[in-house]
């Protein structure tokens, strides 16, 4: 028995001083805390709610994703037509979801089985003298906007991961909207730009031959546009734009990346940002730069000119380089949209709400009093009523809030208001737990059992009821986690923590008190 007891007490230490040096560094104690200490050990993050942060709804234009679809699909199709050797004129969009083929009128029928064979997911809507058109069907123009609501979830995710905030809220509402909390934010400017940019990389050709002067007044040749590259002045800020004729042909797109490091240009120090292909893309680009040598290519982001160098001889190894006189956060902040992949489509920011660390700070107030006045009442309720046992209660609900905010310290939880209630609601179910033991012991009690036989058969009779009632409530808590949102989620792991550490305090924690108190001498009675 005494080894027992001396084990038990040793793990609830144990623990008690674990969950201590968890905790600590989450408190406002934390600045009179070694630096290692305050540095290295895991902190209890805030919510939105809690601290301050951003609150961002975002509107996917599916319609956009619909016709940049149907763009490819016409490039596509220009190149099957190409390969069987088709006689035809162009191959253009044609509004939205159709695209017209202009053919030679001898071939209407090869155009006809080449789009019946390849291109099923189109129905021919009109049928003029020496031009075809055809439509998107219906499912596949809804396929695409679903795609591109859940294709631009996850590259916003992709994005904010790499950016760094710690459990941010990143959820799809509606149709064709998304939902970004993003609690602490410290540079919601620097966020924005982040999230929103499109990020469709395209390597074309400078339009050499073109007059660039006649260009910018508005005569602008055939298969080319203008498209400006901006440097900004780093002393005084002042933007200049660079007007260039390129040529309207993609050769190239960022769909073929693989990596996107920010890197130092040893001989001017200035950063850029070092993009490397996939084998296909490696090839392609190869292939661009040996039958364009002594062109121009320019480097275009989201329909801006970053750079356009003269291709001197051609480029193997799958890698190239984006300069474009960054600073170094935005050279960065370049190699993460790049990395994490562009937007389907385009997103607007419909609601951008900033919510102050005042707000926080008056939730956690409210929090914190209701939880200690919600305990205290509890803590002096079971002293009053269980006496000796109330007190011993007791002991067991504080050992299960120390233990609880140790643990969710140690899984870098985040702290929310739901979360303060599954907290509160914890004290409860630890304070219920010694209630279902106290009162067996009293049943025990009553039919004449002595003090301590009647405590060893109250924990025994007791256990697998404490046990179902608090699986029950762990079901209940893991599917919250699983299908609610982030102050769900966060009600669900306060919760979670709770119920498995009541367990530890409740039929652990409070026994061994009671073993020490009939520990080598003959109790008459016991105080409950």
């Amino acid at each position: 028995m005494k080894k027992s007891i001396g084990l038990r007490l040793a793990l609830i230490g144990f623990f008690f001083i674990l969950a201590m040096v968890l905790f600590l560094p989450s408190t406002p104690v934390s600045k009179n805390l070694p630096s290692i200490w305050r540095e290295k050990v895991p902190k209890i993050n805030l919510g939105l709610d809690l601290q301050g942060g951003m609150h961002l709804v975002l509107q996917v234009d599916s319609e956009k994703a619909v016709i940049n679809h149907t763009q490819r699909l016409a490039n596509s199709i220009t190149s099957a037509l190409t390969d069987k050797k088709t006689a035809f004129t162009s191959v253009k969009p044609a509004g939205t979801s159709s695209i017209a083929i202009a053919y030679a009128g001898a071939d209407a029928k090869a155009v006809e089985k080449i789009m019946g064979d390849n291109y099923p997911i189109f129905k021919k809507s009109l049928d003029a003298q020496g031009e075809i058109t055809y439509t998107l069907i219906d499912r596949e123009i809804e396929r695409v906007k679903e795609w591109s609501v859940s294709q631009a979830l996850e590259t916003i995710r992709n994005r904010i991961d790499k950016f760094g905030v710690a459990e941010p809220l990143i959820q799809r509402q509606g149709t064709n909207e998304i939902l970004v909390q993003l609690p602490g934010l410290k540079d919601p400017e620097r966020a924005i730009a982040l999230i929103g940019k499109t990020a469709v990389l395209e390597f074309k050709l400078v339009d050499a031959a073109g007059d660039l002067k006649k260009a910018v007044e508005g005569i602008v040749p055939e298969g080319s546009e203008i498209l400006y590259q901006k440097v900004t002045d780093k002393e005084t800020g002042s933007v200049k734009q660079t007007p260039f004729l390129i040529k309207k042909q993609t050769l190239l797109t960022g769909d073929s990346l693989t990596d996107a490091r920010v890197a130092i240009d040893s001989q001017f120090n200035e950063p850029y940002v070092s993009i490397t292909f996939d084998s296909d893309g490696a090839r392609q680009f190869e292939r661009i730069t040996t039958e364009n040598v002594n062109k121009r290519l320019a480097i275009i982001l989201d329909g801006t000119v970053y750079s356009a160098p003269n291709i001197q001889e051609k480029i193997g190894g799958g890698k190239a380089m984006i300069t474009g006189r960054f600073s170094h956060e935005e050279a960065s902040d370049l190699a993460i949209v790049l990395r994490a992949g562009a937007l389907p489509a385009p997103v607007n920011i419909i609601q951008n709400v900033t919510v102050g660390p005042s707000l926080g700070q008056d939730s956690i107030e409210a929090g914190v009093k209701a939880a200690l006045v919600g305990g205290i009442l509890v803590l002096i309720f079971m002293a009053f009523y269980y006496k000796t046992a109330g007190v011993i209660a007791d002991f067991a609900v504080v050992l299960n809030i120390v233990m609880l905010l140790g643990a969710m310290a140690w899984f870098n939880a985040t702290l929310t208001l739901p979360g303060i209630a599954g907290i509160i609601l914890t004290i409860g179910m630890g304070v219920d737990s010694n209630v279902l033991i106290f009162e067996r012991i009293k049943e025990e009690l009553r039919t004449g059992r002595t003090a301590r036989s009647a405590v060893d058969a109250g924990y025994d009779r007791a256990w697998w009821t404490v046990i179902d009632s608090h699986v029950t409530t762990l079901i209940t808590a893991a599917v919250l986690f699983q299908f609610g949102s982030g102050p769900i989620k966060g009600f669900a792991v306060s919760l979670s923590l709770g119920i498995l550490i009541n367990l530890f305090t409740a039929l652990v924690g409070t026994k061994v008190i009671f073993d020490i108190m009939h520990q080598g001498r003959k109790v008459e009675r016991v105080s409950i």
